[in-house]
């Protein structure tokens, strides 16, 4: 009887290890496919055709240098220029187009004569389109320009709103997905208006040059 018992505890503790197994497997595989679609959902999404995005808006800002030369007149303003910028940005491959708008102040001046002329500000809306080179943006610019004429003569001022265009070139490169810095050169001729104290009709035409840093969003 004793004996009997014994081979009945030995089959039933060989099914048990068996079923245990059996189990144990079942689980193993469960947690290996587990793992497996988790690494699949959460792996990085594959990369651009062409790298770097420059699509989107960006703001920033810029400091630089102006100098010019005022129309019938030998006053030659020159001085620091800084401001604020903004645009969009449409990439279609390496092609990257957009708009983008500016607004500087400037302490640009000259004397000529007995009257002293100034460009307090001035801004610009132009329209951009270049080449990318991955996170290395080659870029044309042309657009609108308009600016702030000044006149002082004997303790008297005059101003004038001058309209006219603007075109240059830059290079931007992006040094993480949302911050980019430019070195860019416009030309910018503020048409002319005509000036009681100067006595003349009056435009100035000027180079600037600057750098800036943008936040793409």
């Amino acid at each position: 009887m004793r004996k009997g018992w014994l081979v009945t505890t030995a089959v039933r503790a060989t099914s048990w290890q068996a079923t245990s197994s059996t189990v144990s497997s079942a689980l193993f595989c469960v947690l290996l496919a587990s793992t497996t679609d988790a690494a699949d959902f959460y792996k990085a999404p594959p990369a651009t055709p062409y790298g770097y995005s420059w699509m989107g808006p960006y703001l920033g800002a810029n400091l630089g240098y102006e100098w010019g030369e005022l129309s019938n007149s030998g006053a030659k303003p020159s001085g620091i220029a800084g401001g604020i910028q903004g645009g969009y940005n449409w990439q279609f491959g390496q092609f990257v187009v957009g708009a983008e708008t500016d607004l500087q102040l400037s302490d640009s001046n000259d004397v000529f004569a007995n009257y002293k002329f100034s460009n307090p500000w001035f801004g610009t809306l132009r329209g951009r389109g270049g080449l990318a080179i991955n996170n290395i943006l080659f870029y044309g610019t042309l657009g609108l320009a308009y600016g702030r004429g000044h006149v002082d003569l004997g303790g008297l001022s005059e101003d004038n709103m001058h309209v006219g265009w603007a075109g240059g070139a830059g290079l931007e490169v992006g040094l993480t997905q949302n911050w980019s810095v430019r070195a860019e050169y416009l030309y910018i001729d503020l048409g002319s208006e005509g000036y009681v104290l100067t006595g003349t009709n009056n435009g100035l035409q000027s180079n600037l040059v600057r750098f800036g840093v943008n936040y793409r969003f």
